[in-house]
């Protein structure tokens, strides 16, 4: 399970303590399991056939919680076997209570009774493969890297398996085919790991044990002894998949619509068990669902994350490390932004990418990839202006090394090539890692036809069971510009930010744990030419049945639009995972401070919510809701927005879905909906990477209405974009 951290100020950062963190990982723990070779194929369709009997067995699983360290209420036995092409892994799972098998929620995997195995490949102790299966038969996978600190969810493999539920529990097997995953054969072991969620109980446990404090940590899984079996992967291994596309988009203007016909093809080769290839030709990049709205009253351009397959695979290797998804307190700088490749442009259109290439590899300490995309020229309307997208040649390329154990130093180019100019970065990166602590620290120059300037960040995070750390920094040149290729809009900063306080851990009672924290930040914006100063106070607690809170309070000195204030913010946050068929979280706060999109200083408080329900197997529905509030200066209400997004989602069967959603914004200002998107997506994964999709989307935005003589005569809601897609893609497998 994922712990929550602090989210502590939303600016700022830290300085790099290099001599402090030199110091190698701990030792990798003893727990030790061999791989001995199959003598028969076992068959994966949830039975237990004889040829399992041969397998080396654990069973001396531990709870990460709700009680740290006490043996697990029910018993999981789970075994390992390989034959020439795959690893093969057995869970045997006893319950005492009903298993719960959830379709609903296929993407969490702690709405149901479920199981995963992770595997360390390399033995870097620093990455490694996550494979799990719910009581119900859905698969989820993905990429664990930065020692367990984030988090590849895009990573989408070819494997399989099969459960069986009985009236004493359940039993899943697993088939993980070697010309699957990329690994060295030559090593004598792997990393290994073993864990079982139980809802009934809140359980999370596994077979290593981790620092409570840290969670779970690669560089301290067990042993998987290869023993005699050696992996093998045959075949080609080649991955080819065909798309084929039906486009039926509205056209506003024209009041027709536009029916187009597509195909493109992804391929991946690995000509090598270290090294893979990637090929996407005319790739369907077009987004049937629109980016959520985000309210932002900041100076700087929103962020929207990347969700197009082919950006999102294998993207870990671009990444500058140190990456903090769980705490998401720091976070290096986003060099590579794959969204301004293949961009919406302003009038709506897009441009088109051609062709696009990757490869990414191991050897021995050694890590490396490259990344090379073509797109076409287009025209489009700019405000009025008839302007020109140029061709471009977008690359990047990566190399790290392991050193200190599991720590790492790499460095990473991206570049925009058009006509006459030559935009990007060059970036120095890594990280020094502990299982109690890391730091990390970036230097880059940006490039434009040989000018640029400098940024530089870093930051350390240190938890123990007595004293909690967190200390991030940020230095960004003026010119220093990478909106070509990167997202940094912050240029001309620096800021540093320190929070650290006791941690309390409790074996008994309701509370899991207290982190209380106290800390400061100075940010410097050279376009006021000033300095703010704020301190910070705050608590956040863990409840041993699966629900916590955490409150802060922020104050100080800061200047905008040379405008000097004292500033001050109140934030509290509630989560609930107290049940299986249903969680919900709860946030809000208030703040003082500068208004960057009505020009003053001013009042602005919001509250949000989000909420889950099962009230099926098969069936979720669910929604959010946002409202912000701002204020003016005299304390009268400018203006209240509403941001509602319910869905509904139905899995009948085991990975067939069929979700319905809504995205609304409302503003008390006009008393109206100012922008409603509705959408329908069926989605159906017939077979390992195999898909077929349907989807429907319209979005109707609120629009002036103009008279025969070019006068406004007020607003009105307006399609503003209809689409349909039908799009299939298989996986050919050599």
């Amino acid at each position: 399970m994922l712990v929550r951290r602090p989210r502590v100020l939303h600016s700022a950062a830290c300085a790099v303590l290099l001599c402090a963190a030199l110091a190698s990982g701990e030792a990798q723990q003893s727990k030790t399991l061999t791989l001995h070779a199959a003598t028969a194929v076992p068959r994966v369709d949830g039975e237990i056939d004889p040829v399992w009997a041969i397998a080396d067995s654990v069973a001396d699983f531990e709870q990460m919680g709700p009680y740290y360290g006490k043996p697990p209420a029910e018993r999981t036995v789970a075994k390992v076997l390989a034959s020439d092409e795959a690893l093969y892994a057995l869970f045997i799972c006893y319950s005492t209570h009903a298993v719960i098998q959830n379709n609903a929620g296929i993407h969490d995997q702690t709405s149901g009774d479920a199981v995963s195995i992770m595997l360390d490949t390399f033995n870097d102790r620093t990455s490694a493969y996550k494979f799990g299966v719910t009581a119900s038969g859905t698969q989820f996978d993905g990429r664990l890297i930065d020692d367990g600190r984030n988090r590849d969810v895009s990573w989408d493999g070819v494997w399989f398996t099969r459960t069986a539920v009985h009236p004493w529990g359940y039993v899943v097997e697993i088939e993980i085919p070697f010309k699957s995953i990329r690994y060295d054969g030559e090593i004598p072991e792997w990393g290994l790991d073993m864990d079982r969620w139980i809802p009934d109980t809140r359980e999370d446990i596994s077979w290593v044990r981790y620092e409570q404090a840290e969670g779970q940590r690669i560089s301290k899984f067990g042993r998987l002894v290869l023993n005699g079996a050696r992996p093998t992967a045959s075949g080609l291994n080649l991955e080819i998949y065909p798309v084929a596309v039906a486009r039926s988009e509205y056209d506003p203007s024209t009041k027709k619509y536009k029916v187009e016909p597509d195909a493109g093809i992804d391929i991946f080769y690995n000509p090598s068990e270290k090294l893979t290839f990637q090929l996407t030709g005319n790739p369907d990049f077009a987004q049937i669902e629109a980016d959520p709205f985000e309210f932002n009253i900041s100076r700087y351009e929103t962020y929207y994350s990347e969700r197009r397959p082919f950006f999102t695979a294998g993207s870990e290797v671009f990444m500058a490390s140190g990456r903090e998804q769980n705490s998401g307190f720091y976070r290096p700088l986003e060099l590579f932004y794959s969204r301004r490749i293949g961009q919406s442009l302003s009038d709506g259109s897009l441009v088109p990418l051609n062709v696009g290439a990757k490869t990414f590899g191991r050897l021995g300490a050694w890590e490396y990839g490259a990344f090379l995309a073509r797109t076409g020229s287009v025209d489009y309307d700019d405000d009025g202006t008839l302007t020109n997208e140029p061709t471009a040649t977008f690359a990047s390329a990566r190399v790290k090394k392991q050193i200190f154990d599991n720590s790492s130093i790499g460095v990473l180019f991206v570049g925009k090539q058009t006509p006459g100019r030559l935009e990007g970065v060059i970036d120095v990166d890594g990280a020094f890692r502990s299982p109690t602590y890391q730091l990390a620290y970036q230097l880059a120059r940006s490039i434009d036809n040989g000018e640029g300037d400098y940024a530089a960040s870093a930051g350390l995070r240190s938890f123990t069971k007595e004293w909690g750390v967190l200390i991030r920094t940020r230095a960004i040149g003026k010119e220093f510009d990478v909106d070509a290729v990167g997202y940094v809009p912050w240029t001309g900063t620096a800021n540093f930010t320190l929070i650290t306080g006791p941690m309390y851990y409790f074996d008994q009672g309701p509370v899991t744990s207290i982190f209380q924290y106290s800390g400061f930040s100075v940010t410097y914006e050279d376009v006021d030419l000033a300095t703010d100063w704020v301190g910070a106070v705050g608590i956040n607690m863990q409840f041993r049945d699966n629900w916590g809170f955490e409150t802060s309070f922020i104050g100080g000195r800061s200047k905008d639009e040379g405008i000097r204030y004292t500033s001050w913010e109140a934030d509290h946050s509630m989560w609930f995972n107290i049940s299986p068929r249903w969680n919900a979280n709860i946030w809000g706060g208030y703040s003082y401070g500068y208004n960057f999109s009505r020009e003053y200083v001013g009042s602005y408080f919001w509250f949000g919510s989000y909420v889950e329900w099962k009230p099926l197997s098969t069936l979720e529905l669910g929604t959010s809701f946002n409202m912000y509030v701002e204020k003016m200066p005299g304390g009268a209400i400018e203006d209240i927005t509403y941001n509602a997004r319910p869905f509904i989602s139905l899995t009948p069967i085991v990975n067939l879905n069929l979700r319905i959603y809504a995205d609304d914004v409302f503003l008390r200002s006009s008393d109206q909906n100012e922008r409603v998107i509705v959408g329908f997506l069926f989605s159906y994964n017939f077979l390992p990477k195999s898909w077929i999709y349907l989807a429907l989307n319209e979005i109707q935005e609120r629009q002036d209405v103009m008279d025969s003589f070019g006068q406004a005569k007020g607003r009105r809601m307006e399609v503003a974009g209809r689409a349909g897609v039908a799009k299939i893609k298989y996986l050919y497998y050599l």
